[in-house]
């Protein structure tokens, strides 16, 4: 399954932020008139999308092993210990993921509000500068070749 099917825990933020389905935001994404928010929000949607999706996995298989119905001599320790490690690692990634996207959505201007161009007219200078000092006679010279 495509990582833009996953639902992630952020999909309504998204939608409320963007104003678009989260497929569509994919798509629009894609264009090379997207903005970098857009493009960016869209990349941290993937990585949570992916690591809500580990989480899930480790999750299931600690429930099917640990499940009532079980036989107890299937438990392994090592097993369990190894996957709590994958499931920190999931979490932690998560919450990652999560808290950047959270802060993207956070920062972003309002819907239909048009982030302000830099200024790029350079300021006139208004003092005049100093004459030069003149270079010494040979500064900048070719040397002659030697035959």
């Amino acid at each position: 399954m495509s990582v833009q099917l996953k639902p992630s825990t952020l999909d309504g933020r998204l939608q409320e932020s963007f104003s678009a389905p989260v497929a569509e935001l994919y798509a629009t994404a894609t264009r090379p008139d997207a903005s970098a928010a857009l493009i960016r929000a869209i990349e941290l949607r993937s990585f949570l999308a992916m690591a809500e999706e580990q989480v899930n996995r480790v999750r299931e298989r600690v429930h099917d092993a640990t499940a009532a119905g079980r036989d107890m001599d299937d438990l392994s320790a090592d097993d369990l210990r190894m996957d709590a490690q994958w499931l920190e690692a999931a979490l932690d990634a998560r919450n990652g993921y999560r808290a950047a996207l959270g802060d993207l959505l956070r920062t972003m201007p309002p819907p239909g509000q048009q982030p302000r161009p830099a200024p790029t007219a350079q300021p006139a200078v208004t003092t005049p500068l100093p004459p030069a000092a003149p270079a010494p006679q040979r500064a900048g010279a070719a040397r002659a070749r030697r035959p």
